[in-house]
């Protein structure tokens, strides 16, 4: 592998841009290619196979492109596709998750805690975040509850406004959610209505966002490995599966730059 190589990010959408942003912040050399499969989402309420599939289809263009990281940006993708992924790509690059990161981050720092789970109905129920803060032996007990109306809703813009207001306190007054000491944003989507949650709790509880857990994770990762880019050229290369002019918007506020969208369907 060599430094220049770029970092593949893919997601189902718009939500793995939180996680390209903290990237691009926490890496500003670093070469960035993220997929967006606009033509497939939410992944959160398709089937295993179905994810794998269009991972394993992802991870080939990723691959194509010489990427030395590939990130599977998105919960749901992590749960069902990770182990797939990892064995498909084998040496060719190293492909990292957005749980693995955030269990080791809620390990160090909520041991004999009550921690809370929001995510897509194929995270909630893959049960991946129970059974891998359960290995830690650390008596944190987690509740979990699955919103899936919360990524259509951030994928159609409608966010930081009265309808999302309503939707977030009905899922989060949930009593399943009841005395939590830290929420866990189990979806990449999830940090782009981060303010209006924490409005909701005030100070009582902690707001984890894992992207910029899983950013510090990489940049470790690239550093452990001499592989941190130094040599002073960088772009950023954005693939959509589906045009979609929400994410062609959600690109530029993020990166603060226009960008081109390279049309790229999984299948012809």
């Amino acid at each position: 592998m060599e430094k220049n190589q770029p970092i593949g990010i893919f997601d189902s959408g718009i939500g793995g841009l939180t996680v390209a942003y903290a990237v691009k912040q926490a890496l500003p050399d670093e070469n960035i290619i993220y997929f967006g499969d606009t033509a497939h989402l939410p992944y959160g309420d398709k089937s295993t196979a179905a994810i794998q599939a269009y991972s394993i289809k992802i991870c080939d263009l990723l691959i194509k492109h010489n990427c030395k990281v590939i990130l599977i940006a998105c919960n749901s993708a992590s749960s069902a596709a990770y182990q797939l992924a990892k064995e498909y790509v084998g040496s060719k690059a190293k492909v990292i998750n957005v749980i693995d990161p955030a269990v080791m981050y809620i390990g160090e720092h909520f041991e004999n805690k009550t921690i809370g789970l929001i995510g897509t109905k194929k995270t909630v129920n893959s049960n991946v975040y129970q059974r891998k803060l359960d290995k830690l032996n650390k008596n944190i007990t987690l509740k979990s509850l699955a919103t899936p109306l919360l990524v259509p809703m951030i994928e159609e813009g409608f966010f930081d406004n009265n309808i999302s207001e309503k939707i977030i306190h009905q899922y989060l007054s949930d009593a399943r959610l009841a005395s939590i000491e830290a929420l866990i944003l189990g979806c990449t989507h999830y940090p782009l209505i981060k303010k209006q949650i924490q409005n909701y709790y005030g100070d009582k509880v902690k707001v984890i966002d894992s992207s910029h857990v899983v950013a510090a994770h990489l940049k470790s990762f690239l550093k452990s490995k001499d592989l941190l880019n130094d040599t002073g050229e960088h772009y950023n290369k954005f693939f959509v599966s589906d045009y979609t002019h929400s994410f062609a918007e959600s690109t530029k506020i993020f990166f603060r730059e226009e960008v081109n969208l390279e049309y790229y369907p999984l299948w012809e």
